[in-house]
């Protein structure tokens, strides 16, 4: 008889285990964009776990002091960055490091941070939690405090089946909502559809694109989420060398991630340290502001000269890469 209630109890801790482990949403995308890196058999979309991750995004409890959230640095109307800031800003009013990346197509990125020095979006969250200037907070610290909640107690109940919050939980319910956040709504993809077609200068544009920007901005996703030199002088207040920061290796000397062109519209001032307030100093930067070193990018070996028609028309292309759907997305939102 006890091994029989033993079975029922094994059985049934098995069910719930299976029930809360069940993916019950899926992550949607174009059928022309390639399949994502991110490995949801290891974390499957859950709804309930995609709220909590909501919820904890917005929630500036994950900072020391409770004055800043993931949300402060990535805001949903300007495409999950933080517009108009050259570095990111946090606790105390300290200042960070870089520039707030955008947050969307996550799913389809291998590395993360400007310098790739996360390699796994489950535990990206750790890096703001911890710099001293961002949230300045300890994880532990963290778990703690979402223990003591009776409603978070509830959400990861509902998520994982008890109600025990713990640094693997919480980093993995923030990469379900951010990996939700897809951007696949502008109007280069109703193009891609065949539900919208370009302007004659939009077009023109699409061509200097592909001859000019495709091989580090590739389609769909607009940049291969490598990482190159694009001939920035070197920032000596920041003491910023990308990659090399972190290896040491001559090769990665000013290396940064190659950030998507989807969405500038809302991502302004652009670059690692946001140096370039406009769309129109970027390409004077590929015009006359190149920086030759042994690391530099091949293709840019050359400079890129663009007439101010060209410039026109490649300026028009690019509008078309702003996905007004996604920054008006309440899905995305805070409730």
């Amino acid at each position: 008889m006890y091994s029989k209630f033993k079975l029922l109890g094994f059985l049934s801790l098995f069910i719930l285990m299976a029930f809360y482990s069940f993916q019950d949403i899926q992550l949607i995308y174009p059928n022309y964009f390639p399949k994502p890196v991110y490995s949801f058999k290891k974390n499957p979309l859950k709804r309930s776990t995609v709220e909590l991750g909501r919820k904890l995004f917005y929630d500036p409890i994950l900072s020391r002091d409770h004055t800043i959230s993931c949300s402060s640095c990535h805001l949903s109307d300007q495409a999950f960055s933080h517009a108009g800031n050259h570095l990111s800003k946090g606790i105390e009013d300290g200042i960070g490091d870089r520039n707030s990346p955008a947050i969307f197509n996550l799913a389809w990125q291998k590395t993360f941070m400007w310098d790739g020095s996360v390699v796994n979006i489950d535990v990206q969250a750790l890096a703001p939690i911890n710099h001293p200037a961002e949230m300045g907070e300890d994880i532990n610290s963290v778990v703690r405090k979402l223990n003591r909640s009776k409603e978070y107690k509830t959400l990861f109940y509902k998520s994982f089946g008890d109600s025990l919050a713990t640094s693997e939980r919480l980093m993995k319910a923030l990469s379900q909502f951010q990996l939700t956040i897809v951007s696949a709504h502008a109007k280069y993809d109703k193009v891609k559809l065949g539900k919208a077609k370009f302007t004659a200068s939009e077009n023109k544009g699409y061509q200097l694109f592909k001859q000019n920007c495709s091989s580090c901005h590739t389609e769909p996703l607009f940049s291969t989420y490598e990482f190159a030199n694009n001939g920035l002088s070197y920032n000596s207040e920041l003491k910023d060398y990308g990659k090399w920061n972190k290896t040491f290796e001559p090769a990665d000397k000013m290396m940064f991630k190659i950030p998507s062109l989807r969405n500038l519209a809302y991502t302004y001032p652009y670059m690692h340290d946001g140096r370039f307030k406009t769309l129109d100093e970027v390409l004077k930067h590929y015009e006359n502001g190149i920086v030759k070193s042994p690391t530099l990018a091949k293709q840019l070996e050359k400079s890129i000269i663009f007439n101010p028609k060209a410039k026109e028309d490649l300026l028009a292309f690019l509008a078309t890469l702003n996905d007004s759907v996604l920054v008006s997305n309440a899905e995305f939102q805070k409730k």
